[in-house]
């Protein structure tokens, strides 16, 4: 009985010449009535090692979610989109109101990480070269020698970033994109991990830059922390009484060479073809709809891609499922969208746009 299940799968593995015409004529009748299903059984079984290896992921993830909890009380759903970020090597932009967390999220997931973390506040005043760096001529050698920037670190927060001018603002598209840094004819690689956590204020447009979006088109995601609720708010009065301080203490729990095993882990996540093309159809999909000017590009795809995998790693698993998707789309893909003027005017959102699309777009059963 246990042998009788394993020929027909194989339709010829040795048992007879005779035999085999047959099965060739029934097999393609069974995979196209179980269309994902059946190609996805065989090759999402994982290696032991590779499963061992996103086990590992889960743990620490949840591991750091854990400790930064300490510090940000009550988003926990937050703390671990910004995770599936990190773990996706993308960078991330915080829109939200002031006193909200934004830089705090950030200094305490660089303390968790064990990452070396530089801080740059934008204004109006700053220019590239404070950022990448620069040539300075060498009176003693008698040449120029480059003295490094603060972006060479693994973890910088761009604070107010829409307070720098365009030019400045710019400074960072190659370093975001290309992990790297070009000054004069020299190109500088950045160390790895590299990511930019960047902030900027929704209220106050006086003295602002706005980003462009190509810039914007950079960031893997575009979040908010937002309000806490009333609870949430006394526990956070509650703690600052306790430890009598503003500072909280936060233990280190993995480091730079661990992050980057972490995020090469990712890409032994199984993707099953229908799940592709559940990402490209909703990314196709924005640029087809009539309230839309710009839909987003590949990038845009390969976002949902990258983040999918993430948040699949994230909850223990070694394949992507819709659901994963799901989670990630409205922060992966809104901010890469241009709405017609005709809409901005009536006060439409992106996101909006992105959940009438998850709705539309057939969910694949695999």
């Amino acid at each position: 009985m246990v042998q009788a299940p394993p020929p027909p799968p194989g339709t010829n593995p040795a048992t007879g010449g005779a035999a085999a015409p047959p099965p060739p004529a029934a097999a393609p009748a069974a995979p196209a009535v179980q269309a994902a299903a059946a190609p996805a059984a065989p090759k999402h079984q994982s290696s032991p090692e590779v499963k061992e290896r996103l086990a590992a992921v889960a743990a620490i993830g949840q591991a750091i979610s854990a400790e930064v909890q300490k510090v940000i009380i009550g988003k926990a759903h937050v703390i671990d989109n910004v995770l599936v970020n990190i773990l996706a090597n993308g960078n991330l932009l915080f829109e939200d109101y002031p006193g909200l967390a934004k830089t705090l999220m950030t200094n305490t997931f660089a303390d968790a990480l064990g990452c070396d973390f530089k801080r740059v506040s934008f204004t109006p005043d700053l220019l590239p070269a404070d950022i990448t760096g620069t040539n300075i001529y060498d009176a003693k050698k008698g040449e120029f020698t480059f003295k490094p920037g603060p972006i060479f670190c693994n973890l910088l927060l761009s604070d107010e970033i829409n307070r720098a001018p365009p030019k400045t603002q710019a400074a960072l598209l190659e370093a975001m994109q290309e992990k790297q840094v070009t000054i004069g004819t020299v190109t500088h690689k950045l160390p790895a991990p590299f990511l930019t956590m960047a902030t900027q204020n929704p209220v106050e447009q006086e003295g602002t830059y706005p980003l462009p979006e190509a810039q914007l088109d950079r960031f893997m995601f575009k979040m908010s922390v937002g309000y806490p609720d009333r609870a949430d708010e006394d526990e956070i009065l509650a703690r600052r009484i306790q430890r009598k301080k503003d500072a909280v203490d936060v233990e280190v729990i993995t480091d730079p060479q661990r992050v980057i095993a972490m995020q090469q882990a990712i890409e032994d996540v199984y993707v099953d073809p229908a799940i592709r093309m559940y990402m490209v159809e909703c990314v196709a999909r924005t640029r087809e709809d009539p309230r839309v000017l710009v839909g987003a590009s590949p990038r845009g795809s390969q976002a949902l891609l990258k983040t999918g995998r993430a948040a699949a790693a994230m909850r223990g698993r070694d394949f992507v499922t819709p659901d994963d998707v799901k989670s990630v789309a409205v922060l992966a893909l809104a901010h890469r969208l241009i709405l017609k003027p005709e809409h901005q005017i009536k006060g439409l959102e992106t996101d909006e746009v992105i959940q009438t699309i998850l709705g539309q777009v057939p969910v694949p059963t695999v």
